[in-house]
C-alpha cells in the first residue's frame, strides 16, 4: 500500500461488524468441512465410531484450522475475504503484508480479546491510543480505502 500514516483510515464500527460477520460465515463453513474429514478419518480410522466426548485433540483442531484460515488469507495481501468486501486491509507499521508471527500473535490476542465482553475490540474506541489490542500486541492495523483495489488472493488471480 503507499498510503501514508496522514491518510490512514480507520474502518467505522460498522465496517468492523460487516467484516466480523462475513468471515464468521464463512469460517463455519470451513469449520464444518474440516469437522466432516476429521469425522470421516476417525470413522475409518476406528472402525465407525464417532470422535469421543471430552476428546482435547478435536478442539486443537478446530483452532488450527481456524488459524491458518485467518493466517493465510492475512499473509497473503492482507484481506480475509470479508475484509476485501468492505475494503479494509491489515497491514504492519511499514504498510506491508504480515509475518506469519504478526498473524499468530493477532489470532491469538484476537480469542483473549472476546474475553471481558469484548473489551479488547472496544479499546479501539475508548483507548488512548485508538488501537485494539491486537494491533497494539501485532504491531498491525486495519486500514480502510474507499479507493483501493483488492490484491488478488494467488498469483493465479
Amino acid at each position: 500500500m503507499t498510503d501514508t500514516p496522514e491518510s490512514y483510515c480507520k474502518p467505522s464500527i460498522f465496517r468492523y461488524l460487516g467484516i466480523m460477520i462475513y468471515d464468521t460465515l464463512l469460517l463455519l463453513s470451513v469449520l464444518l468441512f474440516a469437522s466432516a474429514l476429521a469425522v470421516g478419518f476417525n470413522a475409518l480410522v476406528n472402525n465407525a465410531n464417532a470422535i469421543e466426548s471430552g476428546n482435547p485433540f478435536f478442539p486443537l483442531y478446530l483452532v488450527t484450522i481456524s488459524f491458518i484460515f485467518y493466517g493465510w488469507f492475512w499473509t497473503h495481501g492482507g484481506q480475509t475475504l470479508g475484509m476485501r468486501s468492505w475494503k479494509v486491509y491489515l497491514v504492519n507499521g511499514s504498510d506491508t503484508n504480515i509475518t506469519w508471527r504478526q498473524a499468530f500473535i493477532r489470532f491469538v490476542v484476537g480469542i483473549i480479546s472476546w474475553l471481558p465482553a469484548g473489551m479488547g475490540y472496544w479499546w479501539l474506541y475508548f483507548g488512548k491510543n485508538k488501537q485494539s489490542w491486537l494491533d497494539i500486541m501485532s504491531r498491525t492495523r486495519l486500514h480502510y480505502s474507499e479507493n483501493s483495489q483488492s490484491k488478488p488472493l494467488s498469483r493465479l488471480s
